[in-house]
């Protein structure tokens, strides 16, 4: 059974053969970033797959978020640059939510819990983050729910 990370490395590997510099490059920092992670403590260890998955998660949205700011910088290569690296690790991702599909989860989570007015955003979100999972970032299902208890 082949893991996560060596999925990557392997990945990595091919990278370097095919020389795709991008490719090879996001690899390369998001292999350091599990590196670091399994280091990191008081002893060393081998991070799970979910580990391995939410390390990935954290870059990914690092590359968003460094982008956004490159825009408002006005530095539109680095931030295309930081878009495209976030491509490569989102083929690494599970599959994102549509909108629609995210507001019928929400939907529901506010049916359940019964709740209404802003107040009960917290309530919401302890639904609806484990029917989420990865497939959604936290600040677009807060979003969601948001509009949902306005509504």
């Amino acid at each position: 059974m082949t893991t996560f990370k060596s999925r990557l490395q392997d990945d990595l590997t091919a990278a370097i053969k095919a020389r795709d510099e991008l490719r090879s490059a996001t690899l390369r920092m998001t292999l350091a970033a599990i590196t670091k992670e399994e280091v990191a403590g008081t002893e060393a260890r081998v991070l799970s797959d979910d580990e391995v998955q939410a390390v990935i998660v954290r870059e990914a949205k690092k590359r968003r978020e460094a982008a956004e700011a490159f825009d408002k910088g006005g530095r539109t290569e680095q931030a295309a640059r930081e878009r495209a690296e976030g491509e490569v690790l989102a083929e690494y991702l599970p599959a994102q939510l549509s909108d629609e599909e995210l507001e019928a989860i929400v939907a529901d989570a506010v049916a359940e819990s019964g709740a209404e007015g802003p107040r009960a955003m917290g309530a919401v979100m302890k639904i609806v983050k484990p029917k989420v999972g990865d497939r959604a970032e936290g600040g677009r299902v807060a979003a969601a729910v948001k509009r949902a208890l306005a509504g």
